[in-house]
């Protein structure tokens, strides 16, 4: 089963604000058993525009395990911080496997 991944660009507003947030869903996470992949305040863009100050990449077991995490009552309790302190876009993406070569 693929991984299951969440990325969320950040147009932080409140500093202080995002830290509440951090702080109040830094719980949820640990027990989801996600791991924070990156947390980039300057990701070199390639191509295009890219949104927000602040790029988060979450890796869980799967897109389910990803989805149960965002819907939790845990993190849906400090969700409502970060819409005050940013104005977010997010995703779950699936992870992509490679196909084994063949023999």
């Amino acid at each position: 089963m693929p991984k299951g991944y969440v990325v969320l660009t950040e147009a932080i507003k409140d500093p202080d604000g995002m830290n509440a947030y951090s702080a109040a869903s830094a719980p949820s996470l640990r027990r989801s058993g996600a791991s924070v992949l990156s947390v980039d305040a300057r990701p070199t863009i390639l191509e295009g525009q890219w949104h927000g100050d602040r790029t988060v990449v979450l890796e869980f077991e799967s897109v389910e395990a990803a989805q149960v995490w965002y819907d939790s009552e845990e993190y849906q309790a400090a969700v409502p911080l970060r819409h005050a302190a940013a104005d977010t876009n997010a995703v779950i993406l699936e992870g992509f496997e490679m196909p084994a070569r063949p023999s």
